[in-house]
């Protein structure tokens, strides 16, 4: 095949398979079932405005172990809520608010950095198909900064996502305190690229491009500053109810890196210098750094008029009463040490999951890139395509269902109490409207999955990574790898829907299936893949039980530990985690 054909089918096939999202998420989000909003009547603040005119510091109230009486948990409704403004939101399916209109805008949020991830591998492989392989500096980087913005980031899903409970003030304090401590972790973790750029681009990058690759590093290590700063505002942003904002944050970038690319690295450039791989790093960090300030300065933007908004209601409904409505509202919105401290004890739970799974899959792309660089781009040409645009649809359905298992957990406890920890037998019931939206969200998944792993498998992965490689001992390996273990990521799609029931209600069950899917399977063949004298004709034998067969068990994990959680609330065996203020 020549460079021309190919390049004309590759073409052809990533404009097919992004008109295709787009149409498919449109279809899809029109047959979706209304999910009404959540929350319910406010209960009274007047005790928080006597211990303010008083001078008396907040003292949590006593929990509660009674267990509730069958009327009052089956009379909770999952439509209700507790804003008065909510009689006056729009009904239109579309609306950010509503279950479809969220997945609308998580989509196009993660549809343009994927759409980006994959054409920066075009302009690289433009200037040398060699260093494909030094772009995953970037993605590994990512992965050690993952471990960060997969600790307190997610524990806004069950914390900031909790409108029934929590004021707007509240949970605006919540967001701000999350963004600063991420900020300065991320900052933190950035010197610390730059100060072991040697060392990591030895562990990560073959041999071969070792020496053109310790600039990159340099270069990418403040990409964990801007990767932290994006990552905790669209998270607070979405348990918010705003999804528009990470849509505004990736549309900046993707606009940017577009522009600067064309006239920087792509074959149309203008000037007549040579473009390097070092001006794509400096690129994608200066377009990163842009759109995550820009999507921080129009969250600081919104929230600042949605308060005084908010706060001018609320003055407004008072009439003359008692105003104890106003005394969180009167309070300007600043992060804090006790906001930091009820992000942290969720937080702590995901950030120790994210880092046990994340050094298992460090450790075995150690192995990975130890065979070699045409391994080694065989590997990152599959890892674009699989977390690329095939994953999209995965992670938006994720993230809509995220926010409104949270909003549903919220105001379900807010129902039975919030101080309550043994609310007693469940019934199946009310667990389902809870879990309802990972239902829905693993329906979609499944519907769209399916056929996008046929379709890659058959016609798309090896044209692909020819096209990236221009080597066909590159594309021949990644086809292989696609089509042996394609199949496996459908459980992932299951599985990822799943276990977003946990990670929205009662995180340590989260933590729980991850430590049994990673101590009892990715820990013994990871352990297998240091020992076993591996090279290009046998690794995949391996790496494909692993990476593939870790997806499957997952699933089953997930599976058994959601129907365990399942029991446990319906036979009134569930204790709740402690309500605490901010």
């Amino acid at each position: 095949m020549s460079h021309d054909v190919a390049h004309l089918t590759h073409r052809s096939s990533l404009s097919t398979l992004s008109i295709a999202y787009a149409g498919v998420g449109f279809q899809v989000a029109r047959g979706i079932t209304y999910i009404g909003s959540e929350g319910f009547k406010g209960m009274s603040r007047f005790t928080a405005w006597i211990s303010q005119r008083k001078r008396v510091p907040y003292t949590m109230l006593p929990e509660t172990e009674n267990t509730i009486d069958d009327e009052v948990r089956s009379s909770w409704d999952v439509n209700a809520s507790n804003d008065p403004s909510s009689v006056s939101q729009p009904q239109n399916w579309r609306h950010r608010d509503r279950y479809a209109g969220a997945l609308l805008f998580n989509i196009g949020a993660f549809l343009l950095p994927a759409l980006y991830n994959t054409m920066s591998k075009l302009w690289v492989a433009d200037i040398d198909a060699s260093l494909i392989v030094t772009t995953d500096v970037y993605t590994y980087i990512g992965v050690v900064v993952e471990v960060l913005n997969e600790g307190l980031p997610r524990a806004s899903w069950v914390i900031i996502a909790d409108k029934a409970s929590r004021s707007l003030t509240q949970r605006l304090g919540l967001a701000y305190t999350l963004i600063l401590f991420q900020s300065i972790l991320g900052l933190i973790m950035s010197v610390a690229f730059l100060a072991g750029a040697s060392t990591f681009a030895r562990g990560f990058v073959p041999r071969e491009v070792y020496g053109a690759s310790v600039t990159y590093v340099r270069i990418s290590a403040f990409s964990a500053l801007s990767s932290t700063i994006e990552t905790a505002v669209a998270s607070s942003t979405r348990a918010l109810g705003k999804p528009d904002i990470p849509l505004v944050i990736s549309t900046t970038k993707f606009a940017v890196n577009i522009i600067l690319d064309m006239l920087i690295i792509s074959r149309f450039h203008v000037g007549s210098f040579q473009p390097t791989i070092n001006m794509q790093a400096g690129i994608e960090l200066a377009c990163g750094l842009i759109a995550s300030f820009v999507g921080l300065g129009y969250f600081l933007w919104i929230a600042s008029s949605q308060h005084r908004h908010h706060t001018r209601e609320r003055s407004d409904s008072d009439h003359g009463d008692v105003p104890r409505l106003r005394v969180e509202d009167d309070i300007g919105i600043r992060p804090s040490f006790r906001a930091l401290g009820v992000l942290m004890r969720p937080g702590i739970l995901t950030l120790a999951e994210s880092a046990i799974r994340n050094a298992f899959y460090l450790w075995l792309v150690s192995t990975i890139v130890a065979l070699g660089a045409t391994y080694a781009t065989a590997w990152s040409i599959f890892t674009t395509i699989r977390w690329g645009l095939v994953m999209v649809p995965v992670q938006a359905l994720e993230a809509t269902s995220l926010v409104f298992i949270g909003h549903r957990w919220g105001s379900w406890r807010r129902h039975i109490g919030k101080m309550t920890r043994r609310p007693g037998r469940v019934p199946l019931q009310t667990i389902i409207r809870i879990a309802n939206p990972a239902l829905v969200s693993l329906a979609i998944a499944l519907t769209i999955e399916v056929p996008l792993a046929i379709f890659l498998s058959i016609w798309g992965a090896r044209s692909f990574a020819y096209y990236l490689s221009q080597a066909d001992e590159v594309a021949d390996i990644t086809a292989y790898m696609w089509r042996t273990i394609d199949w496996c990521y459908i459980f992932y799609a299951a599985s990822t829907q799943l276990a977003t029931i946990l990670l929205a209600t009662q995180p340590k069950w989260y933590l729980y299936q991850s430590l049994v899917s990673n101590l009892f399977y990715v820990l013994p063949w990871a352990i297998v893949c240091q020992v076993i004298d591996l090279n290009v004709n046998n690794a995949w034998t391996y790496h494909s039980l692993v990476f593939g067969g870790s997806l499957v068990f997952s699933f089953l994990d997930i599976m058994i530990v959601d129907a365990l959680w399942v029991w446990r609330l319906m036979s009134g065996k569930a204790r709740l985690e402690t309500f605490r203020e901010n």
